[in-house]
């Protein structure tokens, strides 16, 4: 799907998220704000802002544009230490205000922001799926920052008369993914035996061509109005049905041992891995009714298509290394 883009700045154009999202926009019209000198894309132009944070000089990198997509952050860190809650809020939340307020006193019209799924919590009852119109409840020191990033948006964007998105996501997939998403993906490679047959779970995910093709709507949308936007591909799997999907894209026949999920979870907390096993047994659904309402979106990619892409590219590099 193709859409007219206005003059926007990226943020976080180097990490897993913002690679994707500047092959996706392309053009004269995109301007990176970077830490270092260091551009990866020397036909795009680039503003060094330096380190992101409550004192970022953002001035030169907002001048002239119409909208900021802003996806730098702290990104989430297991058992955060009381450092790594100072940074997400230093980087995260005040590195948010500062730039937001600098982007509404430029005359910027529109702000588009990255946040998470973890604004609204870390796992959904059976049935039900999270909403934009749920009351917050982060769990943790980086949901928390989200959250709070969200609010100075869209309370700053109000006094300036900007339009505001936060489009909260579930896991990212894609080229490049780590974590359990990874893992799945090697033990599969391996042939080996995973205990995750009785796992009857739902979970969203979105790709991160689909999340692209979200931002990139989200940048130039006719409709009036800020909004949280709640993101997915549209279609919840169960950890075992993940498993199958990768196993089909590597020509594989999946080894899915049916241990009760309780048994699992006792596991986990023998072995302190309670939170990675939390994800791989638990539930967590996205509702994007709204999202695809507001802005007449739909997910581009199906699952199926997105695990494909994201296993054949694990393939090839892992056959680029000889490994």
């Amino acid at each position: 799907m193709g859409y007219g883009m206005p003059r926007v700045l990226v943020t976080g154009a180097t990490g897993f998220v913002g690679r994707k999202l500047v092959e996706r926009l392309g053009g004269d019209h995109v301007r990176l704000a970077l830490r270092s000198e260091h551009n990866p894309w020397p036909q795009v132009q680039a503003t060094v802002v330096g380190e992101l944070g409550g004192a970022t000089d953002w001035s030169k990198a907002v001048a002239g544009i119409e909208c900021v997509i802003h996806l730098a952050a702290r990104v989430h860190v297991m058992n955060a230490s009381v450092e790594d809650e100072h940074l997400f809020d230093e980087i995260n939340v005040q590195g948010t205000r500062r730039l937001v307020e600098a982007a509404g006193a430029a005359g910027v019209k529109r702000f588009v922001f990255l946040s998470t799924i973890k604004v609204n919590g870390e796992a959904t009852r059976p049935g039900c799926a999270f909403t934009s119109r749920d009351e917050p409840r982060p769990q943790d020191a980086y949901g928390l920052s989200k959250w709070r990033a969200e609010q100075c948006m869209f309370d700053t964007a109000e006094r300036y008369g900007m339009q505001a998105f936060a489009i909260r996501s579930p896991l990212v997939y894609g080229p490049g993914v780590r974590a359990n998403f990874l893992r799945l993906i090697q033990l599969v490679g391996r042939g080996w035996p995973l205990p995750l047959g009785a796992v009857k779970n739902r979970r969203s995910m979105i790709s991160v061509w689909n999340l692209c093709d979200l931002i990139a709507c989200a940048s130039c949308t006719s409709q009036a109005g800020s909004a949280v936007l709640m993101a997915s591909d549209g279609d919840d799997v169960s950890t075992a049905e993940l498993v199958r999907q990768i196993a089909a894209a590597m020509g594989r026949r999946p080894l899915l041992v049916p241990v009760p999920p309780v048994m699992l979870r006792a596991l986990g907390r023998l072995t302190g891995k309670q939170g990675e096993l939390a994800r791989l047994l638990g539930s967590l659904r996205v509702d994007i009714t709204d999202t695809r309402a507001r802005l007449g979106w739909s997910p581009p990619l199906s699952v199926h298509e997105g695990v494909r892409r994201t296993v054949n590219s694990f393939l090839a590099e892992r056959d680029s290394h000889g490994t």
